[in-house]
Protein backbone atom coordinates (compact mmCIF):
# COMPACT_ATOMS: atom_id res chain seq x y z
CA UNK A 1 0.00 0.00 0.00
CA UNK A 2 1.58 3.32 -1.40
CA UNK A 3 -0.08 6.58 0.78
CA UNK A 4 0.65 10.10 -0.36
CA UNK A 5 -0.82 12.62 2.26
CA UNK A 6 -2.00 15.55 0.62
CA UNK A 7 -2.03 19.02 3.05
CA UNK A 8 -4.45 21.54 1.93
CA UNK A 9 -2.16 23.68 -0.96
CA UNK A 10 -1.59 19.83 -1.96
CA UNK A 11 -5.53 19.17 -2.81
CA UNK A 12 -5.24 22.63 -4.92
CA UNK A 13 -2.05 21.57 -6.42
CA UNK A 14 -3.01 18.08 -8.26
CA UNK A 15 -1.76 18.08 -11.74
CA UNK A 16 -1.47 16.37 -15.25
CA UNK A 17 1.53 16.00 -16.99
CA UNK A 18 2.63 14.39 -20.49
CA UNK A 19 6.20 13.33 -20.50
CA UNK A 20 7.35 11.85 -23.60
CA UNK A 21 10.30 10.42 -21.80
CA UNK A 22 8.22 8.32 -19.10
CA UNK A 23 6.46 6.78 -22.64
CA UNK A 24 9.87 6.16 -23.82
CA UNK A 25 10.46 4.53 -20.75
CA UNK A 26 7.02 2.43 -20.21
CA UNK A 27 7.45 1.32 -23.81
CA UNK A 28 10.74 -0.40 -22.58
CA UNK A 29 8.22 -3.22 -21.09
CA UNK A 30 6.91 -4.13 -24.22
CA UNK A 31 10.52 -4.71 -25.76
CA UNK A 32 11.06 -6.72 -22.90
CA UNK A 33 8.07 -9.18 -22.52
CA UNK A 34 5.72 -8.66 -26.09
CA UNK A 35 3.35 -10.95 -25.50
CA UNK A 36 2.12 -9.38 -22.28
CA UNK A 37 1.32 -6.28 -24.25
CA UNK A 38 -0.91 -7.26 -27.25
CA UNK A 39 -2.21 -3.97 -28.25
CA UNK A 40 0.97 -3.05 -28.52
CA UNK A 41 2.25 -5.62 -30.82
CA UNK A 42 2.04 -3.30 -33.91
CA UNK A 43 4.38 -0.98 -32.07
CA UNK A 44 6.75 -3.93 -31.15
CA UNK A 45 7.13 -5.10 -34.64
CA UNK A 46 8.44 -1.67 -35.71
CA UNK A 47 11.11 -1.64 -33.63
CA UNK A 48 14.91 -2.09 -35.21
CA UNK A 49 18.12 -0.64 -35.92
CA UNK A 50 18.36 0.16 -32.12
CA UNK A 51 20.36 -0.82 -29.25
CA UNK A 52 18.13 -3.89 -27.78
CA UNK A 53 20.87 -4.93 -25.60
CA UNK A 54 21.15 -1.61 -23.35
CA UNK A 55 17.41 -1.04 -24.15
CA UNK A 56 15.98 -4.87 -22.60
CA UNK A 57 18.67 -4.03 -19.86
CA UNK A 58 17.01 -1.44 -18.58
CA UNK A 59 13.83 -3.30 -16.87
CA UNK A 60 13.91 -5.79 -14.63
CA UNK A 61 11.35 -9.36 -15.09
CA UNK A 62 8.32 -6.74 -13.56
CA UNK A 63 9.31 -4.47 -15.83
CA UNK A 64 10.07 -1.94 -13.50
CA UNK A 65 12.62 1.11 -14.50
CA UNK A 66 14.69 3.34 -12.77
CA UNK A 67 13.87 6.07 -11.53
CA UNK A 68 16.02 8.80 -13.43
CA UNK A 69 14.08 7.34 -16.36
CA UNK A 70 11.15 7.99 -15.38
CA UNK A 71 11.13 11.93 -13.97
CA UNK A 72 8.47 13.79 -12.60
CA UNK A 73 7.49 16.29 -15.64
CA UNK A 74 7.51 20.23 -14.03
CA UNK A 75 5.00 21.69 -16.81
CA UNK A 76 2.17 20.08 -18.08
CA UNK A 77 3.19 19.32 -21.86
CA UNK A 78 6.96 18.66 -21.66
CA UNK A 79 9.02 18.34 -24.54
CA UNK A 80 11.28 15.45 -25.01
CA UNK A 81 14.74 17.76 -25.70
CA UNK A 82 14.03 19.22 -22.34
CA UNK A 83 13.84 15.60 -20.84
CA UNK A 84 16.79 14.14 -23.03
CA UNK A 85 18.71 17.68 -21.30
CA UNK A 86 18.12 16.88 -18.11
CA UNK A 87 18.85 13.33 -18.46
CA UNK A 88 21.95 14.00 -19.82
CA UNK A 89 22.62 16.32 -16.56
CA UNK A 90 21.93 13.34 -13.84
CA UNK A 91 24.99 12.05 -12.10
CA UNK A 92 26.14 8.73 -12.62
CA UNK A 93 26.37 8.62 -8.84
CA UNK A 94 22.37 8.84 -9.30
CA UNK A 95 21.84 6.75 -12.23
CA UNK A 96 23.99 3.06 -10.42
CA UNK A 97 21.97 4.04 -6.98
CA UNK A 98 18.61 3.82 -9.39
CA UNK A 99 19.74 0.99 -11.40
CA UNK A 100 20.81 -0.62 -8.09
CA UNK A 101 17.09 -0.38 -6.45
CA UNK A 102 15.61 -1.97 -9.66
CA UNK A 103 18.11 -4.94 -10.91
CA UNK A 104 20.22 -5.07 -8.09
CA UNK A 105 23.42 -4.42 -9.63
CA UNK A 106 24.13 -2.18 -12.13
CA UNK A 107 24.42 -4.68 -15.14
CA UNK A 108 27.96 -4.64 -17.19
CA UNK A 109 26.07 -3.63 -20.61
CA UNK A 110 24.72 -0.30 -18.35
CA UNK A 111 27.97 0.93 -17.06
CA UNK A 112 28.88 2.90 -19.51
CA UNK A 113 26.26 6.25 -19.11
CA UNK A 114 26.84 7.32 -22.74
CA UNK A 115 25.85 4.36 -24.22
CA UNK A 116 22.71 4.44 -22.24
CA UNK A 117 21.73 7.93 -23.25
CA UNK A 118 22.63 7.57 -26.92
CA UNK A 119 20.45 3.96 -26.93
CA UNK A 120 17.61 5.71 -25.30
CA UNK A 121 18.25 8.98 -28.16
CA UNK A 122 18.17 6.58 -31.16
CA UNK A 123 15.42 4.38 -30.16
CA UNK A 124 13.01 7.87 -29.64
CA UNK A 125 14.84 9.06 -32.78
CA UNK A 126 13.92 5.65 -35.03
CA UNK A 127 10.86 4.27 -32.98
CA UNK A 128 9.26 6.83 -31.01
CA UNK A 129 9.12 9.64 -32.74
CA UNK A 130 6.92 9.07 -35.95
CA UNK A 131 4.38 7.77 -33.46
CA UNK A 132 3.93 10.32 -31.18
CA UNK A 133 1.66 12.76 -32.24
CA UNK A 134 -0.90 9.32 -32.31
CA UNK A 135 -0.07 8.76 -28.50
CA UNK A 136 0.08 12.26 -27.39
CA UNK A 137 -3.54 12.74 -28.50
CA UNK A 138 -4.68 9.31 -26.44
CA UNK A 139 -2.78 11.00 -23.74
CA UNK A 140 -4.55 14.58 -23.67
CA UNK A 141 -8.14 13.35 -24.60
CA UNK A 142 -7.15 11.53 -21.48
CA UNK A 143 -6.38 14.46 -19.26
CA UNK A 144 -9.63 16.13 -21.23
CA UNK A 145 -11.86 13.70 -19.61
CA UNK A 146 -9.82 13.38 -16.10
CA UNK A 147 -9.78 17.26 -15.82
CA UNK A 148 -13.78 17.21 -16.38
CA UNK A 149 -14.36 14.43 -14.07
CA UNK A 150 -12.42 16.34 -10.95
CA UNK A 151 -14.49 19.68 -11.95
CA UNK A 152 -18.00 17.85 -12.64
CA UNK A 153 -17.60 14.98 -9.56
CA UNK A 154 -14.88 15.95 -7.40
CA UNK A 155 -10.99 14.53 -6.45
CA UNK A 156 -11.94 11.16 -4.96
CA UNK A 157 -14.61 10.48 -8.03
CA UNK A 158 -12.18 11.59 -10.89
CA UNK A 159 -8.96 8.96 -9.05
CA UNK A 160 -11.01 5.83 -8.63
CA UNK A 161 -12.17 6.36 -11.92
CA UNK A 162 -8.26 6.28 -13.02
CA UNK A 163 -8.22 2.46 -11.42
CA UNK A 164 -9.88 0.39 -8.65
CA UNK A 165 -6.13 0.08 -6.97
CA UNK A 166 -6.49 3.95 -6.41
CA UNK A 167 -8.82 5.02 -3.22
CA UNK A 168 -9.07 9.08 -1.75
CA UNK A 169 -10.06 9.64 1.62
CA UNK A 170 -8.86 13.17 2.33
CA UNK A 171 -6.23 13.94 2.77
CA UNK A 172 -4.87 10.16 1.83
CA UNK A 173 -4.46 9.09 -1.60
CA UNK A 174 -4.03 5.07 -1.31
CA UNK A 175 -2.71 2.74 -4.46
CA UNK A 176 -2.49 -0.64 -4.06
CA UNK A 177 0.22 -2.06 -5.67
CA UNK A 178 1.29 -6.03 -5.21
CA UNK A 179 4.93 -6.43 -4.21
CA UNK A 180 5.84 -2.85 -3.13
CA UNK A 181 6.97 -1.86 0.50
CA UNK A 182 3.93 -0.23 2.43
CA UNK A 183 4.78 3.37 2.09
CA UNK A 184 3.83 6.89 3.66
CA UNK A 185 4.70 9.61 1.52
CA UNK A 186 3.82 13.44 2.94
CA UNK A 187 3.37 16.06 0.08
CA UNK A 188 4.45 18.84 1.92
CA UNK A 189 3.62 20.83 -0.58
CA UNK A 190 4.86 19.39 -3.63
CA UNK A 191 1.47 18.39 -4.48
CA UNK A 192 0.43 15.17 -6.94
CA UNK A 193 1.63 14.83 -10.37
CA UNK A 194 -0.50 12.24 -12.16
CA UNK A 195 1.01 10.78 -15.47
CA UNK A 196 -1.24 9.65 -18.20
CA UNK A 197 0.36 6.95 -19.85
CA UNK A 198 -0.40 4.65 -23.22
CA UNK A 199 2.23 1.92 -22.40
CA UNK A 200 1.21 1.73 -18.38
CA UNK A 201 -0.91 -1.65 -17.66
CA UNK A 202 -2.10 -0.17 -13.78
CA UNK A 203 -0.39 2.13 -11.78
CA UNK A 204 2.85 3.28 -11.46
CA UNK A 205 4.79 4.84 -8.94
CA UNK A 206 8.28 5.75 -8.17
CA UNK A 207 10.66 2.98 -6.76
CA UNK A 208 12.70 5.84 -4.59
CA UNK A 209 10.01 6.34 -1.05
CA UNK A 210 11.33 9.86 -0.41
CA UNK A 211 10.12 10.88 -4.22
CA UNK A 212 7.61 13.74 -4.79
CA UNK A 213 4.51 12.18 -5.06
CA UNK A 214 3.68 10.91 -9.05
CA UNK A 215 1.51 7.94 -9.86
CA UNK A 216 1.37 6.98 -13.94
CA UNK A 217 -1.58 5.27 -15.03
CA UNK A 218 -3.46 3.67 -17.67
CA UNK A 219 -4.72 6.17 -20.40
CA UNK A 220 -8.39 5.63 -21.44
CA UNK A 221 -8.20 4.77 -25.44
CA UNK A 222 -4.86 3.29 -25.01
CA UNK A 223 -5.85 0.50 -27.35
CA UNK A 224 -7.37 2.73 -30.10
CA UNK A 225 -3.47 4.14 -30.73
CA UNK A 226 -2.29 1.57 -33.20
CA UNK A 227 -6.04 1.52 -35.21
CA UNK A 228 -5.55 2.04 -38.99
CA UNK A 229 -8.70 2.44 -41.44
CA UNK A 230 -11.88 4.60 -41.70
CA UNK A 231 -14.80 4.27 -39.96
CA UNK A 232 -17.71 4.38 -41.84
CA UNK A 233 -20.93 6.31 -40.53
CA UNK A 234 -24.50 4.52 -41.21
CA UNK A 235 -25.88 5.19 -44.53
CA UNK A 236 -29.03 7.30 -42.72
CA UNK A 237 -26.48 9.35 -40.97
CA UNK A 238 -24.04 9.62 -44.75
CA UNK A 239 -28.09 10.86 -46.43
CA UNK A 240 -27.87 13.59 -43.89
CA UNK A 241 -24.76 14.96 -43.36
CA UNK A 242 -22.53 13.08 -46.58
CA UNK A 243 -20.33 10.34 -46.51
CA UNK A 244 -17.27 12.09 -45.40
CA UNK A 245 -19.00 14.06 -42.62
CA UNK A 246 -21.07 10.61 -41.30
CA UNK A 247 -17.75 9.25 -41.46
CA UNK A 248 -15.74 11.43 -38.91
CA UNK A 249 -18.77 11.91 -36.91
CA UNK A 250 -18.75 8.06 -36.35
CA UNK A 251 -15.08 7.65 -36.04
CA UNK A 252 -15.14 10.20 -33.10
CA UNK A 253 -16.27 7.21 -30.06
CA UNK A 254 -12.99 8.52 -28.68
CA UNK A 255 -11.89 12.32 -28.56
CA UNK A 256 -9.37 12.95 -31.58
CA UNK A 257 -7.46 15.64 -33.15
CA UNK A 258 -7.53 16.63 -36.77
CA UNK A 259 -4.21 15.35 -37.53
CA UNK A 260 -4.88 12.02 -36.23
CA UNK A 261 -8.18 11.82 -38.13
CA UNK A 262 -6.69 12.69 -40.92
CA UNK A 263 -4.11 10.27 -40.74
CA UNK A 264 -6.52 7.51 -40.22
CA UNK A 265 -8.86 8.07 -42.64
CA UNK A 266 -6.62 9.73 -45.24
CA UNK A 267 -8.37 13.04 -46.11
CA UNK A 268 -5.86 16.13 -46.05
CA UNK A 269 -5.41 17.88 -42.38
CA UNK A 270 -7.28 20.95 -43.99
CA UNK A 271 -10.55 19.06 -45.02
CA UNK A 272 -10.83 17.59 -42.19
CA UNK A 273 -10.90 20.95 -40.22
CA UNK A 274 -13.07 22.17 -42.32
CA UNK A 275 -15.58 19.22 -42.10
CA UNK A 276 -15.49 19.61 -38.45
CA UNK A 277 -16.06 23.00 -38.12
CA UNK A 278 -19.46 22.24 -39.95
CA UNK A 279 -19.90 19.37 -37.51
CA UNK A 280 -19.16 22.04 -34.15
CA UNK A 281 -21.38 24.06 -35.91
CA UNK A 282 -24.03 22.09 -36.15
CA UNK A 283 -23.47 21.13 -32.29
CA UNK A 284 -22.66 17.95 -33.55
CA UNK A 285 -19.10 17.89 -32.03
CA UNK A 286 -16.80 19.79 -29.33
CA UNK A 287 -13.40 20.94 -29.70
CA UNK A 288 -11.10 21.58 -26.46
CA UNK A 289 -7.46 22.68 -26.69
CA UNK A 290 -4.84 20.76 -25.28
CA UNK A 291 -1.29 21.66 -25.37
CA UNK A 292 -0.21 22.71 -28.81
CA UNK A 293 -3.33 20.31 -30.11
CA UNK A 294 -7.60 20.83 -30.59
CA UNK A 295 -9.07 17.75 -29.83
CA UNK A 296 -12.37 17.14 -30.86
CA UNK A 297 -15.81 14.91 -29.43
CA UNK A 298 -19.56 14.42 -30.05
CA UNK A 299 -21.71 16.46 -28.05
CA UNK A 300 -24.87 14.68 -26.25
CA UNK A 301 -26.78 15.86 -29.67
CA UNK A 302 -24.11 14.16 -32.18
CA UNK A 303 -23.73 10.78 -29.85
CA UNK A 304 -27.21 10.53 -29.79
CA UNK A 305 -27.45 11.21 -33.58
CA UNK A 306 -24.50 8.38 -34.45
CA UNK A 307 -26.70 6.14 -31.86
CA UNK A 308 -30.30 6.41 -33.35
CA UNK A 309 -29.06 5.75 -37.25
CA UNK A 310 -26.99 2.51 -36.04
CA UNK A 311 -30.26 1.20 -34.27
CA UNK A 312 -29.24 1.65 -30.32
CA UNK A 313 -29.44 4.24 -28.19
CA UNK A 314 -26.47 3.03 -26.18
CA UNK A 315 -23.80 5.70 -24.92
CA UNK A 316 -20.42 5.13 -25.72
CA UNK A 317 -17.97 4.08 -23.36
CA UNK A 318 -16.15 7.73 -23.40
CA UNK A 319 -18.53 10.82 -22.10
CA UNK A 320 -18.96 13.19 -25.36
CA UNK A 321 -18.06 16.84 -24.62
CA UNK A 322 -21.11 19.20 -23.84
CA UNK A 323 -21.91 21.89 -26.78
CA UNK A 324 -19.84 24.84 -27.02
Amino acid sequence: MIEFVLGESDLVDVRFAVSPLNELTLSLRVLKDPAKYPLHLPFARRVRDVDTEVLLALSNDRGWTPDFLSPRPLTPFTKIEDEFAALRGVSTRTMRRDLRAVLGEVPAVLRDRNRVLDALETYWEVVFSGHWDRMRTVLEADIAHRGREMAQHGLAAMLSGISDRITFVSPVVRVHIAGVEPRRVEAGGQGLTLVPSVFARRTAVPVDPAAPPLLIYAARGLGTVWETGRAHGPAALAGVLGQVRADLLAGLGEPRSSTDIARRTGVTTSAVNQHLRALRDAGLVASQRHGRSVVYARTELGEALVSHSVGRGSKTAHPPLPPT
